[in-house]
């Protein structure tokens, strides 16, 4: 049993959001460790499927004291060149991590916190969970009500068509994953049919520009988690319908029914050997229209104000969602696979059970815990709406060291006093 081990700061993850804190400890000379259960980056070589790429153009992966240097700054990395950046960035910030660590528990107690682990334990004043927000892909209960024959798979196990046995394909879920797989599949030419639920539709480009270009210019990206109305629902919002491809091309509901890919409402549940949906397909793929419409109502007024009209593109709108008659039933003896790409959710099996709420969510203020000295970074909109884009995590990495230093120089204060 390796002897307890004491240290400032533990952080827990070392993706980009655990390299972009210790770059931020660093550079104010705090004391830690990051703890990696797997390789730097691990996520990005063993849970992505081959074709996948960054929804991000690779000028927004911004990180603390880092920038992409490559000679395609308006395309998108693919997974494995995510993982080589990152790579990169911890050589670079010589960032101290300990891979193969498999963190098992966390107790707190008298201003300290003992992060327990298969190398022993650790002793730290504050600890950083880092580990993402894609580490627990979610499926619904109603997968176990399904036929036995049918195979279960979801995106981080997904790799590539091939994978998957030859018959027809149910994928669940249409924001950018389940939307992506589906249109890989399709394209094959299998039988594929797409449950689609709330989603956000946006071009890829607009006025010649990359919609995240907009997003950043506009300030949306920016938004922070105390200026907006419904937290709860904003950070619940579904991942863009796009796909970043070297054509830099559209990714909607009308494509993938150009390519074949049949379109149901969301999967609601199972009679028999029949697959049931709603009827809401209509009203989904409306809403999506028209919260389009008044973005880019939004983007062309923010061109005219700045006095941008005459170096950008004519604003040519995407047409609405076109698709026929979406689809009521399925027969789930012609199904072999389905692709439940129905979101993630965080998992923190190490963690108090008190922290989280009823639904197993974590419990936090912009990443602090009720806790003294817990925190975590990397969750969608923790602090600002690309708060879980490689871009976002830097920001929220400053203002939690910020909000970290002060604990432990107050910590430091008490101990003085009780002394």
């Amino acid at each position: 049993m390796n002897p307890t081990r004491t240290i400032e700061v533990v952080v827990i993850g070392g993706g980009q959001a655990g390299l972009a804190m210790s770059q931020r400890l660093t550079s104010r000379s705090i004391d830690h460790v990051v703890l990696e259960r797997g390789d730097t980056a691990n996520s990005w070589r063993k849970e992505r499927w081959d074709s996948l790429r960054l929804l991000t153009p690779n000028w927004l992966a911004r990180l603390p004291g880092w920038s992409y240097q490559g000679d395609d700054p308006d395309g998108y990395m693919s997974a494995s060149q995510v993982a080589d950046y990152l790579d990169a960035y911890r050589n670079s910030i010589g960032a101290p991590i300990q891979t193969g660590v498999e963190v098992t528990r966390i107790t707190s107690s008298d201003g300290r916190h003992v992060v327990e682990t298969n190398d022993g334990p650790w002793s730290a004043r504050a600890v950083v969970m880092a580990t993402g927000a894609c580490s627990n892909p979610h499926v619904p209960a109603i997968a176990d009500d399904m036929p036995d024959h049918i195979e279960h798979i979801t995106p981080i196990r997904y790799r590539n068509p091939e994978q998957l046995n030859e018959g027809g394909v149910l994928v669940v879920g249409a924001s950018a994953s389940g939307l992506q797989l589906a249109d890989e599949l399709g394209r094959t030419g299998r039988d594929v049919t797409l449950a689609v639920g709330d989603h956000v539709r946006l071009p890829r480009t607009y006025r010649g520009m990359d919609i995240h270009w907009w997003m950043d210019a506009i300030g949306q990206l920016d938004e922070r988690y105390d200026e907006v109305e419904d937290l709860e629902r904003a950070r619940r919002l579904p991942s863009l319908q796009l796909v970043g491809s070297p054509e830099r091309r559209d990714l909607d509901l009308s494509t993938v029914a150009a390519h074949g890919v049949s379109l149901a409402g969301r999967l609601a549940g199972r009679s028999g050997h029949r697959a049931q949906f709603s009827g809401s397909f209509a009203n989904m793929c409306t809403s999506a229209d028209l919260k389009e419409r008044r973005l880019l109502d939004r983007l062309d007024e923010y061109a005219t104000s700045h006095g941008l009209d005459a170096e950008l593109s004519e604003a040519t709108r995407p047409l609405p969602t076109v698709t026929g008659p979406p689809l009521l039933e399925v027969d789930l003896r012609s199904i072999d696979t389905i692709v439940w790409a129905t979101g993630f959710r965080p998992s923190y099996p190490w963690l108090d059970p008190q922290l989280l709420d009823r639904k197993g969510r974590l419990v936090h203020d912009g990443g602090v815990l009720p806790v003294p000295g817990l925190y975590v970074l990397g969750l969608p909109f923790m602090r600002r709406r690309k708060s879980s884009f490689l871009d976002g995590v830097g920001p929220d990495a400053t203002e939690l060291t910020e909000h970290l230093a002060g604990h432990l120089a107050r910590d430091v204060a008490h101990s003085h006093a009780r002394s």
